[in-house]
């Protein structure tokens, strides 16, 4: 068993026995989508830390999409409950890359793309085949994307 998961797991009955309703249904809900996961396809499998991580990161996604969309409903209550569970799942996840960092690491590829012959916003693809692995799950897609476009154009 990754030892992500066995965290999770461990993180649960510490939450149940302390009689923490918002944690124990946060990682219930996060445990169940890694064991759908594990038996999707032809045959189950155990999942990777790296497996793992891609399922908190999701599911730490939707909580901040449905806390968005809740907020502009006006249901305050149930958009304040979303972040929460979304702050629980992301003391499981890696530590997000400052605005400086992102924009350092992303100056590196459009060098490296250039150096290669790309340039100008036609370079965007190549960019982020560079930059993605290397912020792999410490920046949301449409971040890098942005931080990409900005490089580009100015």
């Amino acid at each position: 068993m990754t030892t992500l998961k066995t965290r999770l797991q461990d993180d649960l009955t510490a939450a149940i026995r302390a009689r923490d309703e918002l944690r124990s249904s946060t990682l219930r809900l996060t445990l169940t989508a890694i064991q759908k996961e594990e038996v999707a396809g032809e045959s189950a499998r155990e999942l990777t830390d790296a497996e793992v991580e891609k399922i908190i990161t999701s599911e730490a996604k939707k909580r901040r999409e449905a806390a968005d969309a809740f907020a502009k409903g006006g249901r305050a209550e149930q958009a304040e409950r979303e972040r929460a569970e979304g702050e629980v799942l992301a003391e499981y996840l890696p530590k997000q890359l400052a605005d400086e960092e992102l924009d350092a690491l992303v100056a590196e590829a459009v060098a490296e793309a250039k150096s290669a012959g790309a340039e100008g916003p036609r370079a965007m693809g190549a960019v982020m085949k560079i930059v993605n692995p290397k912020v792999a799950g410490r920046a949301e897609g449409g971040r890098v994307a942005a931080a990409v476009k900005k490089r580009l154009a100015g």
